[in-house]
C-alpha cells in the first residue's frame, strides 16, 4: 500500500506538473484535517510522510500525569510506562495512531481535501504559466459555447473568446481549430480566467510579426493599427533601414505574406500606411487611395481639415465612412473632409465674417460663439438677437448693418458664379457623354454595315 502511494505521488507530479513536495504537504494536511474532524481540534498530533515506507504516519502526543483530567491530552504514569518504561511525570509521550481507524467518513473527507488542494495547485501552475503570456497568439479547438462566448481548449486549460472579441459575421462550430490573441489573465474563484481576442488591433500586429521577418527582427516597426474587424484595417509601418521598403516587406512577393494574414482574418482588407513624423504627410498616407489637395492642421485641438477634389469625396470618406474613421483612429486626430468647392464657399464666408468683425471691432470668435458663423445669418438676425454677441453695443449694430449690406451682394454673386461653374461643368460632362455615346453608336452602325457587306459578297 505504501509503495502504491509513493508511485501515485510520483505519477501525479509528472502528469500534472505539480511540485512533489506540494503534493506531500497536501496529503499531510488532508490527513491532519480528518484526524481533527474525528477526534477534535484539541488533540496534539503530528502528521508526516515516511519517504522510505511510502506511508503517511500520524503521531499523538500526551503529557504524563498522576491523574488524568483531559484524556485527549494526558496519560497516567502507569499507562505511559507500559509504552515506554523510562518515561517520567510531565514528559510528553508520542505514539503512532492507525489512520485506518479514522473511518469511511474521515477518509472521504481526506480525499476531498486532497482533490481540492491538487486542483488549486494545478490552477496556480496554469496561472503562473499564462500570466506572462499576455500578447501571445495561441491555438486551440472550439469546445463549447456559453453565455459569455466560445470556450477554446488549449490542452492543459481552457480560454474564453467573448462575443465582443470575435470578428463580426465569423461563425464557429465545435471542433474548429482557431487562433486568438491573449489579452488578459486574471485570478478567479474557479481558477485562472484567460481571455483571448480575434478582433484586437494587437492581434493583427502579432500576425505581422509572425509572418514578416523584418517586423520580427525590428527592421520594420508597426507604429499603429486601426481595425474594423472582418472588413478593413490600416497598419502604419516604418523602416529603420533605408534599403528596406516597409510596405513591400509587409506585402511580400506577389502579396504572399499579407495574404496569409488576410486568410487568417477571413478576408479582412488591409491597407499598409507609411508612417511619418509630419502629421499632414501621415494623414495623406492614411487617407490613401484618395488624393488630398490641401490640409490645415490645428495642433491645439488635434484636428485636421482635409480638402479633396469633388470627385474624390466618396473615396476619401469610404463606405459608411470607413476610410476616414480608420484614418482618424490610426492618427488619433479628428479629421474633417471637405470638397474643394465646399471649402471655397466656407473660405469666402469666413473671410466675409472676418471683415465684418473687423468693422465692428469685435473678435470673430464672439460671433461664432453666439451662433453667427455666416454673413447670411447676421443679415437675417434682429437687433435683439445681435445684442447676444459679446462686446456688441447698440452703436456698433448700425456699423454692423452697413458692413453686411456692403458685403452681402458680393458674397451672393460669388456663390452664383460657383453655381454657374458647377452647372457648366455638369453640362460639359453631359455633352462629353453624349458625344461618346454618338461615337459609339456610329462605330456600331459602321460595324453592322461592314458585316452586311461581307455577308452579301459571294464566296
Amino acid at each position: 500500500m505504501g509503495m502504491e502511494l509513493k508511485k501515485a505521488i510520483e505519477q501525479i507530479s509528472k502528469d500534472k506538473g505539480i511540485d512533489r513536495d506540494l503534493l506531500v504537504d497536501t496529503l499531510e494536511e488532508a490527513v491532519r484535517s480528518s484526524v481533527n474532524r474525528k477526534f477534535g481540534e484539541d488533540m496534539d498530533i503530528e502528521v508526516r510522510y515516511n519517504e522510505d515506507a511510502g506511508e503517511i504516519e500520524v503521531y499523538q502526543f500526551k503529557v504524563v500525569v498522576d491523574k488524568v483530567k483531559d484524556p485527549s491530552a494526558e496519560i497516567t504514569l502507569k499507562e505511559a510506562g507500559e509504552i515506554d518504561p523510562g518515561v517520567r511525570l510531565n514528559d510528553e509521550l508520542g505514539f503512532r495512531l492507525n489512520i485506518e481507524d479514522l473511518g469511511r467518513i474521515a477518509a472521504q473527507s481526506a480525499k476531498q481535501v486532497i482533490i481540492q488542494r491538487m486542483r488549486d495547485a494545478e490552477q496556480e501552475i496554469i496561472y503562473e504559466e499564462y500570466k506572462d503570456r499576455v500578447g501571445e497568439i495561441v491555438s486551440g479547438i472550439i469546445q463549447r459555447r456559453d453565455k459569455a462566448g466560445w470556450i477554446i481548449n488549449l490542452g492543459r486549460t481552457e480560454v474564453l473568446l467573448p462575443k465582443e472579441e470575435q470578428i463580426p459575421r465569423e461563425r464557429y462550430k465545435r471542433g474548429d481549430r482557431v487562433q486568438a490573441y491573449i489579452t488578459e489573465v486574471r485570478r478567479e474563484g474557479r481558477g485562472p480566467q484567460i481571455i483571448v481576442s480575434r478582433s484586437h488591433p494587437e492581434y493583427m500586429a502579432s500576425l505581422f510579426k509572425r509572418e514578416v521577418p523584418e517586423v520580427d527582427d525590428g527592421t520594420v516597426t508597426i507604429l499603429g493599427v486601426a481595425r474594423d474587424p472582418g472588413s478593413r484595417a490600416k497598419v502604419a509601418v516604418m523602416s529603420r533601414d533605408r534599403d528596406v521598403d516597409p510596405v513591400g516587406a509587409c506585402v511580400g512577393i506577389r502579396g504572399s505574406r499579407i495574404q496569409n494574414i488576410v486568410q487568417e482574418l477571413k478576408g479582412e482588407r488591409i491597407d499598409i500606411v507609411v508612417w511619418s513624423p509630419d502629421v499632414a504627410t501621415y494623414a495623406v498616407n492614411a487617407l490613401s487611395p484618395a488624393k488630398v489637395t490641401r490640409i490645415t492642421v490645428d495642433e491645439d485641438e488635434k484636428t485636421l481639415e482635409v480638402v479633396v477634389p469633388d470627385s474624390q469625396l466618396t473615396l476619401a470618406i469610404g463606405r459608411k465612412g470607413q476610410n476616414v474613421k480608420l484614418a482618424a483612429k490610426l492618427l488619433d486626430w479628428k479629421i474633417d473632409i471637405f470638397t474643394e468647392s465646399r471649402y471655397g464657399e466656407m473660405y469666402a464666408e469666413r473671410q466675409g465674417l472676418d471683415q465684418i468683425a473687423s468693422v465692428a471691432e469685435i473678435p470673430m470668435e464672439n460671433f461664432i460663439a453666439a451662433g453667427f458663423d455666416t454673413v447670411e445669418k447676421l443679415s437675417l438676425a434682429s437687433d435683439e438677437e445681435l445684442m447676444k454677441i459679446d462686446a456688441i453695443t447698440a452703436e456698433k449694430i448700425s456699423d454692423l448693418r452697413a458692413a453686411i449690406n456692403l458685403l452681402l451682394p458680393s458674397l451672393e454673386s460669388d456663390a452664383g458664379a460657383d453655381d454657374a461653374d458647377a452647372a457648366a461643368a455638369d453640362t460639359a460632362e453631359a455633352a462629353d457623354a453624349d458625344v461618346a455615346g454618338a461615337d459609339a453608336a456610329a462605330e456600331a452602325e459602321a460595324g453592322e454595315e461592314e458585316e452586311v457587306s461581307e455577308q452579301g459578297d459571294p464566296a
